[in-house]
């Protein structure tokens, strides 16, 4: 178990490093939306050679095709990609600028409130969840970290506008867990859910980089540095590794090491290799652990889960004794 939660720590490291990555190639290509597309699409070209390879990740496209005519799911949760898409394309608009910590900040906050929304929907494969206390809370210290983080920078030479973009992201990916999981429930294989996920992004960013190149014209060359084009394979990787490790420690304590890894190597990124020679200040800090303890906090009333007694014991045993005597 303490294995596990060391590796599902280390899956949630990834993103931050991947965010880094990703707006590290932006701003070498001075172009967003093609870094985008190359990261989304090299980790599309991987699922695809590990697909060829998976016989039951194959067999999952005929359960979704079955699952979409018996209406168990509806066609528009297999477009999850297109958050996803934006994810990563705001990774290469707003790192750059506002540096890995705070960018993840606000990935949290979304993702914080748009859990508490799409349970109380009833949009993921667990169906509704009510409104508690707890989340109610932890919503709450999800925008008062945001705030904070960003209060020393207002007025400064941050657009705090710019932070929307990833707040919005974190919304997105919400969203996009909620209808992953209901495709990956019906097509019994992440592998096949992934797939599509990656399949759908990827062309929703190649059209937007045409669209660009178009009028903006393409980059003019193309960084040399091998680890630039690394973020689709790190996706692949924390992707793969969190379908593994949740069988082990469970969803709760998957995100929550996600989200600890994830802050954790924002601000140690940050810290270590500050973006654009901006030094991390003591708001931003302040703000991540905020924005953890608001995970933890909405995150509470799912470990206390009432269990079902098994049916032999709704009975009294003592009938059952006195029967054995007496046969």
């Amino acid at each position: 178990m303490w294995l596990a939660i060391v590796f599902a720590l280390a899956c949630g490291a990834l993103t931050a490093v991947q965010s880094r990555i990703n707006g590290q190639l932006a701003h070498a290509l001075d172009d967003p939306y093609t870094a985008a597309a190359i990261s989304f699409g090299s980790g599309l070209v991987i699922l695809l050679v590990v697909l060829a390879a998976w016989r039951p990740g194959r067999a999952g496209f005929g359960k979704v095709a079955a699952a979409l005519r018996e209406r168990r799911i509806a066609w528009w949760m297999l477009f999850g990609g297109i958050a996803g898409a934006w994810f990563v394309t705001t990774q290469g608009l707003s790192v750059a600028v506002v540096g890995v910590a705070l960018f993840t900040v606000a990935i949290v906050a979304g993702q914080t409130l748009g859990g508490i929304v799409f349970d109380l929907l009833g949009l993921g494969p667990g169906g509704r969840r009510r409104l508690t206390p707890t989340r109610v809370v932890g919503a709450v210290l999800a925008l008062a970290a945001v705030g904070w983080a960003v209060s020393a920078r207002l007025g400064g030479d941050v657009p705090v506008l710019l932070m929307l973009l990833p707040f919005t992201a974190g919304l997105g990916a919400a969203w996009q867990q909620a209808v992953n999981g209901r495709v990956r429930s019906a097509a019994e294989s992440a592998l096949t859910a992934t797939v599509g996920n990656f399949a759908v992004g990827t062309t929703a960013l190649v059209v937007v980089m045409l669209v660009h190149a178009a009028s903006a014209g393409w980059p003019e060359s193309m960084p040399t540095d091998p680890w630039l084009y690394a973020g689709g394979a790190i996706g692949c990787i924390f992707i793969a590794g969190q379908a593994v490790l949740v069988r082990i420690v469970g969803v709760l304590v998957l995100a929550l090491c996600g989200v600890a890894g994830q802050l954790a190597a924002a601000l140690s990124l940050d810290l270590l290799a500050p973006t654009a020679g901006r030094p991390v200040d003591a708001a931003t800090i302040g703000g991540t652990l905020l924005a953890l303890v608001a995970v933890v906090i909405a995150s509470v009333g799912w470990t206390r889960r009432r269990h079902a007694a098994p049916p032999d014991a709704v009975h009294d045993p003592a009938p059952a004794e006195g029967a054995s005597r007496a046969s």
